[in-house]
């Protein structure tokens, strides 16, 4: 390959351009970024930099030494429109095209919408841009926030926004916060740190419309309430940036399908980050964002799928001065234990936090922890480990074709 184009100018996308430097490859390198920002990092968006403890340059994920050495063609502030059918040519909004042998596609995701969001006090977090926007807006004295979504970006936002002195409340239409990520009994924990904030939690019920008529001031719910509202958050998932893609070769459906090694129905085409559906798993985590580059341009470059981007999925989340993480996949059913520390009678994590192991057929499947990190390290690392097992029983008699990176 002479010419590799990466699509989206993410944290994915900075990894993969890593990667192809450091495995050899040194032909022509362009990428390609709808945002006119040098990569960044995003979780912070939500946390530090919402409540003014971290600025804009400490979110910067490369610096100019770096940048130098990917000796790279930056296109910032442009978006990718298609995709040629044979994958070799990338067209581009402004009448460009960029001519190619190989495609990363790490075009992301972008924050799902409701209708009529276009009110202004209403905002979702998913870029720098919608940061900016939403610390311009709590900074105008104390308001009355609702927060849509109590997932995560929903909890860590609602977190910041009672941290920056609101009064907040978060609307979730399930039973409880993060049910289908924790299971009932952990996701009771997350809606007791609610609570203990004075973050009201209103749950099981929908959004049927927002209310205002340039302006927000609330939101009526689909149980017949109203909630009245300065500020809207709107913090209920994602849609994988594909719509440009459409004509391609490539037939999207949630997210670019992709085999275990990140290569698409094109060989000469690889996807990885939040867009990419690898191995029939969606993944939105900063470790999938990390982790899969390496596979990707590894096949890319080879022409082949080589290797695997199978990894034990792991996150971590910061809410109201705790941080839970979490790793394994976990299944209505699973039985969970804890293990170290425990819970109080108010249902939040102890003095010392807490270990819970989810158990299926009489193995480890899943933990979590709250507060605990070495605890959860060592947890982690013993789930790595039997992962590898079950998938090589023969303990170093792999070949290239099942390798797992």
């Amino acid at each position: 390959m002479r010419t590799v184009t990466i699509v989206g100018a993410s944290l994915s996308g900075l990894y993969a351009a890593r990667e192809l430097r450091a495995q050899g490859f040194d032909g022509r390198l362009v990428i390609v970024g709808e945002e006119p920002h040098q990569p960044y990092d995003r979780p912070p968006l939500s946390k530090d930099f919402l409540v003014g403890r971290a600025d804009e340059s400490s979110l910067a994920l490369t610096d100019a030494d770096e940048t130098a050495g990917l000796d790279a063609e930056w296109l910032l502030g442009v978006r990718a429109r298609g995709l040629d059918a044979r994958g070799r040519t990338v067209l581009l909004d402004d009448g460009r095209t960029v001519p190619t042998d190989g495609v990363v596609i790490a075009t992301g995701a972008a924050a799902r919408r409701l209708p009529g969001d276009g009110l202004a006090g209403v905002h979702t977090l998913r870029t720098l841009d919608d940061a900016r926007a939403l610390r311009a807006d709590l900074a105008r004295g104390s308001r009355a926030v609702v927060v849509i979504g109590g997932g995560f970006i929903g909890a860590e936002t609602a977190s910041s926004c009672a941290r920056l002195g609101h009064t907040v409340t978060v609307v979730e239409a399930a039973p409880l916060p993060l049910l289908p990520q924790l299971g009932a009994d952990m996701a009771a924990v997350c809606a007791a740190l609610h609570r203990r904030s004075g973050v009201k939690l209103v749950t099981g019920t929908g959004v049927a419309a927002l209310r205002g008529a340039t302006t927000v001031t609330g939101i009526d719910l689909s149980d017949g309430r109203t909630l009245p509202a300065d500020i809207v958050i709107v913090g209920i998932g994602a849609v994988p940036n594909t719509a440009w893609l459409t004509g391609s070769a490539l037939v999207p459906h949630d997210g670019v399908l992709c085999d275990d090694g990140c290569v698409t129905a094109l060989p000469q085409v690889v996807a990885v980050g939040d867009v990419a559906r690898v191995g029939g798993v969606r993944a939105e985590h900063w470790t999938s964002a990390t982790e899969q580059p390496r596979a990707a341009v590894t096949n890319l470059l080879a022409g082949r799928t080589l290797v695997t981007a199978r990894t034990v999925p792991y996150f971590w989340s910061d809410q109201y001065d705790s941080r839970i993480q979490f790793t394994g996949r976990h299944r209505e059913g699973d039985t969970v234990h804890i293990t170290e520390g425990g819970i109080t009678e108010d249902g939040l994590p102890g003095e010392s936090g807490f270990l819970a192991r989810y158990e299926r057929e009489g193995r480890t499947v899943a933990v979590l922890g709250v507060d605990r990190p070495r605890a959860f390290l060592r947890a982690r690392r013993e789930l790595q480990r039997e992962r590898r097992r079950d998938e090589h029983p023969g303990q170093g008699r792999r070949t290239p074709e099942t390798a797992v990176l």
